[in-house]
């Protein structure tokens, strides 16, 4: 297993590299659907967000978590 950072909360983090690439892109577009990703003035296809967000998990800006309370999987921004 990779190292991954500590990150504020309860939740467990889940290294992307250990999900599908179908699970993967499918968590990745339910978050940018789920959180409206405002990028400002320039408007982003659904493809470049992807590419985005899958940039920051490779670079670990952002990490997934899973919450055993609820059972349900989020990106979270890395704070450190």
């Amino acid at each position: 297993m990779e190292y991954m950072p500590r990150v504020a909360g309860n939740g467990l983090p889940i290294p992307h590299g250990e999900l599908s690439a179908d699970a993967l892109q499918g968590l990745v577009e339910a978050f940018i659907l789920r959180e409206g990703t405002d990028y400002g003035m320039r408007e982003f296809t659904l493809a470049q967000k992807v590419n985005h967000v899958m940039a920051q998990l490779e670079r670990r800006e952002a990490v997934i978590m899973f919450d055993p309370d609820t059972e349900s999987v989020d990106i979270v921004v890395n704070h450190e």
